[in-house]
This record gives C-alpha cells, structure tokens and sequence, in this order.
C-alpha cells in the first residue's frame, strides 16, 4: 500500500509518528522524511525542529481555483486502487453542500469522528465547518470508549456531531444517558444506518441521525438537511447543486425508479472531482454519455427520495471502509496453500460486514483449522489491519459457464451461515 502510494502519487515529503518510521524502511524514493514524537530516528528529520524555522513564507507564484490540492486513493474492484484528485474549488467550495447537511452554524463546536486518511475527515474536520466559521473539536483516541467520548462531548460543549454508522452502532451499546449536553444536529455517513440506531438515539438524544451519501470523487450528492421530512432508510433528496439521475442498468438512459445514482453533467457540480489522476481512461469511463457515474445503486420514491440499495461492483464496506475483493484474493493466492480464493462479505454486528475467504486448497493441503490458522497469519502478514480476512471457509467455488465465480451464491450462503467456518477470533 505505501509503495504504491508513494508511487503513483509522487510523494515528496512523508510525516508519520517516530515509532511507524520502520515502516517505510522498504519504500523507496528520494522524499522528505519527518517524524513526529519519540526518539530521534536514523535518516528523519524531527518535526519539532520546524519551530525553529523562518515564519515568513514567500510563494513562487499564484494558485489558480482549477489548481489540484488534495489527492485521494480509494478502493475499487482492480487490485490498483483510484487516485482522485481535487481542486482549491471543488472541495473548499464543493462542501458549501455539506455544511447545509451538517446544519453547521456560526459558533458550533463540531465533532466529526473519522480517520484522517479518509475524504470524510475533509469533509466534516476541514472544510465544512470552517466555511460555516464553527468550531473544529478533534477528539485523538487509541481505542474507542463511549463513556469517554461522551465525557469529551460534554466538557467541550459540541453541538454538531458526525459519525460512522460503526461509531453509532457502538454508542448505542453504552448508557446514551450519560451525555447530559446534547447535540443540536447529528448525521452519519458512509453506509446506510439501521432503523433501530436511529430510534435509540432518538428515544436517548431527542435528536434524529440524519443520513448523507456522498464519495471521495464529491462532496455530499444526496442528503436529509435539517428540517426536511425524514423517511426511514432514505438518504434523503439531492443535495444543492447536484442533478441526481438514476440510469437505467439496461439502458443507461436516465429516469428510473431504480438504477445507478448518477450526476448530470450539463450542470457539473461544484463538488465533483476534476477526475482520476493519471489516469484518463478510467476518468472518461466514469464521465461517460455526459453523466458522472458512482457505482452505486438507489431507488427513488414518488416524492423524490433515494434509498441506497448497493453497489453496482463487488466493493464492500467493512468498519467503515471500503473493501476491494480482487485485492484481497491476490493477497490470499501468494500463499502457497491457496488454488483458488473468492471474498465476500460477512455480516457483523459492529463493523456491518466483515472479509470472509472461500478457499480452495493447492494440492498437499487439507482443510481444517492447522490450515485456517495458517491463512490467518499469512492475511495479517501482508495485508493492512482494516482489510485483513477475518472468516474462512474451505471448498469449491461455484462458477458460471465461462469461468467467473459466482459471488452472488457465496454472499447468499455467507447470509445464511455455516458451520464449516473458521473465525479469526478462535486462533489468538
């Protein structure tokens, strides 16, 4: 993951924490090394020394508004993740959008929870609540405590929350209570949130989470704002600025009570991106017949609402990020016990869904746990915490004429259950 960062993103300069500096031991590349904290570490520059620094800054030239400023990776189905880029326009401007979402006014003091790595911190940490000229509220946590969060709500005073449905699926477990100050406006974005989290914070808050969808390529498309009437399991109308299509799957053509959410283009929203960096045929492929397309599925209702219903590709969420299969079965076949690999998700009661692995094994293997665990220390080896498989499950894998697994039977049965599955939990 950081070879190819470093890579296809022309980094020039890497800040991390003193004690994750051995991690790029094996990342080349003539960057800028600084490390943050900690002792002081062999060929890195301690940040602290930057205090010492000039203050002046004297730029080489201006910045136009088409100029990029962030680039961003995200999942998709190859094993090569998306670089998205955006502009000084299309994210500082483009989250006018979700400070409406948010309901963010003058003087809040926002608590948005996400990891800096995602467009969502950008989103809610950054720009949308600078532009509404509130309160930026970052709460650093190693491990999450609902009590503690809580306890950090009410000493600060916030008034505006945002959440991924993980985060509210956990604080519904604890005493909701204990929040004696309670927000003023709560959303959740990144999945759809169940009914019964809703209610509960409702029922404890007097607040209702309001839902948004929006994608690393834009700001927020399709949202419930404040004051609009809420209807359960939809995420709401178009959000200003956004032309929302949904496109036929056979046709394409637009107008379809259930299709593709798409964005019309001959009014391009301000919040899109400029396109995939480096990438022109990828870039065209999304833009195509002059609608912008995410990949995903919704619905839409008589009055104009949407509903997600899923993605039009095998990406799935787990813990609130997205998770590319095709990257995982490659991770999973450089072990020699692997013939064959299929990942689909599994439901989980916290994370939403979990990677669960469908094996076939190479020859001079045998299923049963020695082999399960093995997989499970090759998985932790080489893949990143958040992707890493956490099910397994020896056996054919069903396919179609031509070849392709048929992952619509494995999610079927994962749905059901089986009791030929290995758990990563039972071999710590």
């Amino acid at each position: 993951d950081l070879r190819d960062r470093v890579d296809r993103g022309r980094v020039k300069h890497v800040v991390v924490r003193a004690e994750d500096t051995a991690k790029f031991d094996d990342v080349p590349g003539a960057y800028t090394r600084v490390c943050v904290g900690g002792l002081p570490q062999e060929g890195w520059e301690p940040y602290e020394d930057a205090y010492a620094a000039p203050a002046g800054f004297l730029p080489d030239g201006p910045t136009m508004a088409d100029d990029p400023l962030m680039l961003y990776f995200t999942s998709g189905t190859t094993a090569r993740p998306k670089l998205v880029e955006h502009t000084h326009t299309s994210y500082p401007i483009g989250h006018l959008s979700t400070m409406y979402w948010i309901g963010l006014q003058p003087g809040d003091v926002h608590l948005n929870i996400s990891s800096p790595g995602w467009a969502k911190h950008a989103w809610s940490n950054l720009f949308a609540p600078w532009n509404a000229e509130a309160t930026v509220f970052l709460y650093n946590y190693t491990r999450f405590d609902a009590a503690r969060l809580m306890a950090e709500m009410d000493r600060v005073g916030v008034t505006t929350f945002c959440a991924p449905p993980t985060v509210w699926r956990m604080l519904i477990q604890a005493d909701l209570s204990q929040l004696r100050g309670k927000p003023r406006e709560a959303v959740a974005a990144g999945e759809p949130l169940n009914p019964e989290v809703i209610e509960q914070v409702r029922r404890a808050w007097g607040v209702t989470i309001r839902d948004g969808f929006g994608q690393t390529e834009t700001a927020v498309q399709v949202a419930n704002s404040p004051g609009q009437q809420l209807k359960t399991g939809s995420m709401g109308r178009p959000s200003p600025g956004y032309k929302v299509e949904l496109l036929d799957p056979i046709s394409g053509a637009p107008g379809a009570t259930e299709g593709e959410i798409a964005l019309d283009l001959s009014t391009r929203p301000v919040g899109l991106m400029t396109g995939y960096h480096g990438d022109p045929d990828r870039t065209a492929e999304a833009m195509a017949g002059g609608y912008y397309r995410t990949g995903d599925i919704g619905s839409r209702d008589a009055e104009g609402y949407i509903t997600y219903v899923g993605r039009s590709d095998d990406v799935f969420k787990a813990s609130d990020y997205k998770i590319s299969p095709f990257e995982l079965e490659s991770a999973l076949l450089e072990h020699e016990a692997v013939a064959e690999a299929a990942v689909v998700p599994a439901p989980d009661e916290v994370r939403l869904a979990v990677p669960k692995a469908y094996i076939v094994l190479a020859e001079g293997w045998q299923p049963g746990p020695d082999t399960a665990k093995v997989l499970f220390e090759h998985s932790r080896e080489v893949l990143a915490p958040y992707k890493r498989v956490r099910r397994l499950e020896f056996g054919a894998l069903p396919k179609t004429v031509s070849g392709k697994i048929r992952r619509v039977e494995l999610r079927a049965a994962t749905a059901a259950g089986s009791d030929q599955e290995y758990r990563e939990e039972d071999f710590r």
